[in-house]
């Protein structure tokens, strides 16, 4: 290392204020007082996202937006942000929310007069391996169907774009042109501004002390200056977000990370340039890098062993009267990144430093914000946990404010729903997942990824202990839940790749398994309710697009939002007379729950409803000979014409007390047991001892999505969710509109019905090599970008890949050629007609009849 750079960093003790950067020397006039004594939304915190979400909202139209803060606008996080920008997200949604922000940035200093110190001289990730490359075609394939440009690019162009490189490493960058940086004090002043032209009321210094919730569900927000009472309160209050939360009995799963950055003096090679450096992501380094006035500013994320967390914070509260403070710099911990840094841009080595930045930056468990309402609590909003909170601020003030407005999300973004969290996410989960995600900033982003830090969590179902060694687990929402399960001769454990790996060949077997004999799964992570009341079947004709079961039967239902989309997708049994149980996927349990408990409140029905999710064990039983595995347990009658599919009944098996429903999501003969957890172990075991004649084995969900593509099962977060609707998913057999309830969505169903479909789900098979759909690539026709994939896997069936997409309606006909892009590579599918393998149910009604069903 250099001795001046040694030298500066022995020297170097963190100011103040970041001075090359934005905030130094700068203070807004405060207004301290209330106003009002009544707002229809009150926001409490006014770092980028609060005062987004207030422009937003006012610009929209809404009378009486209320901000608070407790020190000043751009205290906390904002003030020290690095402040850059980007159009890449590995996510699909999430992209739409950084293209919105860097668009509303464009334009900001022209609608307000306030400058915001934009900087577009794009950014590029370095890819310095081999998987890097996969990893950047595999990021490619789900950028052609999203409008923002993203280019895989050579060596040499990204010589041309960044000369100050050592391009020894480099092998390939993915090039955003769109991106740059831009000064969050700024840009935080520019959105302030706006909304007090649209009318909201930003007060600060104005501390909340209390919040009370009351019985109409509004609140009476308390401060020293008087109390408000809202309609709704959204927090928005960055690292004082847990405090907020505490008032009304929420943890909240944040934690403060110390993030540092670094700025140089100026540097004579880049002071000569003509044009402004892109910003540099040196994956392998695990930094970012990038131009600031004549100098250049770095930050990097330490592994998890080293990074730093500001642990009393959590157990103790942020520090009484903290705002605008810097940590103490610990540049030991990045000595490493330095010198990588260093390799990477050789001028560095010559470089001073000026500024040492290190301050707080609040990371939830995996990373990513929790936006929206919260479960358990009326009116109560967050939009909290922004380690990215400059490039999430505009786009997540839109999307809030816009399903605040109209009752429902513009798109679907599950992954930041606060509802994804709860009881289990306690203080030591968070504490783990945040080192690790911190520490993984720059990891390779595989499908299928696993994250193991923190693990198991208290959620585990009652057979954790009993197959924990047999297989390879997933997280499914706290769960711990087999994907597939070892064999002798295995290769064993958790092996990532882009292209089919270790497990390829037991979850073949395992599919072979449930297609020639039977297998059993842990279903246990699957959310369950118990609805009962007076008024269950008014509540749930109006929550669901299906007729509501009978006594003793399930079935598929849908819920809808009023413009028609897909909320949620559940099973729903009535068990007894008025009384159900709904079903749903893992990671929808909370999601779904606040949405009907909402309904039941603002309809004002009575019911009751039971959050079942912990207390209740599910196996499945699915295969040819699942019948009689299970009859040799049971004096109940479980032939085809007593126990029919889609029935469900109370029984015992092996004396352990069941609620079974003939349904599998394998499409083949299977029944779903649901019993208390306690008795899991009990209930496995009688029956994998009952079928060892049959030739009885576990299976996994990695077989079980492959037999329910087979079948063409849809999968909610996949072929439908809030960006879809059931007509276009494939859903009509699900969706009466000619019933008399006017259930949500049904206005807007038949609209989109009379007006016609503009794409529709269809079903492909692929010719590929040693690759995979996956769900989310983009789907080719005559050398454009036409629609996308939702899910895929490899046929063990028909021994080919297999994909859902979405394509125009004039590209949906059976027999239509496309192609689907993995890995850098366009390869031929062809739409079929599905399923490409019938149901069980299906097949039995086919023989009655006489056919010849296809398998």
């Amino acid at each position: 290392m250099s001795a001046v750079l040694r030298g500066a960093l022995r020297r170097l003790r963190p100011p103040r204020r970041p001075g090359p950067l934005g905030a130094q020397g700068r203070k807004e006039a405060s207004s301290p007082s209330l106003g009002k004594d009544r707002a229809d939304t009150v926001i409490i915190g006014g770092g980028c996202v609060g005062v987004s979400l207030a422009y937003h909202l006012a610009k929209a139209g809404l009378k009486d937006v209320v901000l608070l803060e407790k020190s000043e606008l751009t205290a906390g996080s904002t003030w020290h942000a690095a402040g850059l920008t980007t159009y890449f997200h590995p996510g699909i949604n999430l992209k739409k929310i950084h293209a919105y922000s860097i668009k509303l940035y464009e334009k900001l200093e022209e609608e307000t007069g306030q400058p915001v110190g934009f900087h577009q001289p794009g950014s590029i990730r370095i890819a310095s391996t081999p998987t890097r490359v996969d990893e950047f075609k595999y990021q490619m394939t789900r950028a052609g169907w999203h409008p923002t440009e993203q280019y895989l690019i050579t060596p040499e162009k990204v010589q041309e774009l960044f000369p100050l490189l050592n391009m020894d490493k480099v092998l390939a960058g993915l090039y955003n042109p769109g991106d740059g940086h831009i000064d969050p004090y700024s840009l935080t002043m520019a959105l302030a501004a706006g909304a007090r032209k649209y009318g909201a009321q930003l007060n600060y210094p104005v501390q909340v002390t209390n919040l009370n919730s009351r019985s109409d569900g509004t609140w009476e927000v308390e401060t020293p200056l008087g109390i408000i009472q809202a309609k709704r309160i959204v927090n928005t209050a960055g690292f004082w977000a847990r405090d907020i939360g505490k008032m009304i009995g929420l943890q909240h799963p944040l934690i403060p990370v110390h993030h540092q950055y670094v700025v140089t003096s100026t540097i004579p090679e880049v002071k000569a340039l003509k044009t402004e450096l892109p910003v540099i992501r040196d994956l392998e380094g695990s930094y970012y890098l990038r131009q600031e006035r004549d100098g250049l500013l770095f930050g990097p994320y330490e592994s998890e062993e080293k990074m730093k967390l500001q642990e009393s914070w959590v157990t103790n509260g942020v520090p009484p009267g903290f705002g605008k403070e810097l940590f103490e710099s610990d540049l030991d911990r990045i000595m490493e990144h330095i010198e990588a840094a260093m390799e990477m841009v050789p001028v560095l080595r010559k470089a001073d430093i000026v500024n040492t930045i290190s301050g707080p930056i609040t990371y939830s468990p995996d990373i990513l914000p929790m936006v929206g309402p919260h479960q358990g609590v009326r009116n109560y909003w967050v939009a909290i946990g922004f380690g990215y909170g400059i490039i999430h601020a505009g786009g997540m003030g839109k999307y809030l404010s816009d399903w605040i407005l109209e009752g429902e999300p513009p798109f679907d973004l599950i992954e930041v729903d606060p509802n994804r969290y709860g009881k289990w996410t306690t203080t030591e989960y968070t504490a783990a997942k945040a080192r690790e995600s911190y520490g993984f900033n720059n990891i390779v982003g595989y499908p299928k990824e696993e994250r193991f830090a923190g693990r198991p969590t208290e959620r585990t179902s009652g057979l954790y202990d009993l197959l924990k060694s047999k297989c390879s687990m997933g997280f499914h929402a706290g769960w711990e839940q087999p994907h597939w399960f070892y064999k002798p001769g295995d290769e064993t454990g958790y092996k990532p790749s882009f292209r089919r790996t270790n497990w390829f060949d037991p979850v073949g077997r395992e599919y072979k398994q449930v297609m020639e004999k039977v297998g059993v799964i842990d279903l246990s992570p699957f959310g369950k309710f118990k609805v009962k009341g007076t008024d269950s079947v008014k509540l749930l004709d109006h929550l669901f697009a299906n007729v509501v079961p009978k006594v003793g039967s399930t079935n598929i239902s849908h819920m809808l939002t009023p413009r028609g989309k897909v909320y949620a997708e559940l099973t729903v049994s009535q068990v007894y007379p008025g009384e159900f149980m709904l079903v749903t996927g893992s990671g929808s349990e909370l999601h779904d729950l606040r949405w009907i408990e909402d309904k039941i409140t603002r309809g004002g029905y009575k019911v009751e409803i039971e959050n079942m999710t912990d207390e209740m064990g599910v196996l499945s039983v699915a295969g040819p000979y699942a019948r009689q595995v299970l009859q040799k347990l049971t004096n109940e009658d479980l032939s085809d014409a007593s126990f029919k599919f889609l029935q469900c009944r109370h029984l015992k098996l092996s004396n352990i007390a069941v609620t079974a429903i003939r349904i599998s999501y394998t499409g083949e003969l299977g029944w779903e047991l649901y019993h208390r957890k306690e008795d899991s172990v009990p209930l496995y075991s009688a029956i994998m001892e009952a079928g060892q004649k049959d030739g009885i084995d576990d299976f996994g969900t990695y077989a079980l999505n492959a037999l329910r593509l087979e079948k063409g099962f849809r999968a909610w977060g996949a072929e439908m969710n809030c960006d879809t609707n059931p007509l276009e998913a494939g859903l009509e057999y699900f969706v009466k509109l000619n019933k008399a309830a006017d259930f949500t969505g049904k206005q807007a169903l038949k609209q989109i019905k009379e007006k016609g479909l503009k794409r529709r789900l269809v079903y492909l098979t692929l010719e590929t090599d040693n690759v995979d759909p996956e769900g989310n690539e983009s789907v080719w026709h005559n050398g454009k970008v036409i629609g996308n994939t939702t899910s895929g896997c490899f046929s063990y069936g028909a021994q080919q890949s297999l994909a859902f997409a979405y394509v125009p309606m004039e590209l949906s006909k059976v027999g239509q050629k496309l192609e689907v892009e993995l890995l850098g590579k366009n390869y031929p599918a062809t739409i079929i007609q599905e399923p490409l393998v019938l149901t069980e149910p299906t097949r039995m009604r086919l023989q009655r009849k006489g056919e010849s069903p296809k398998i």
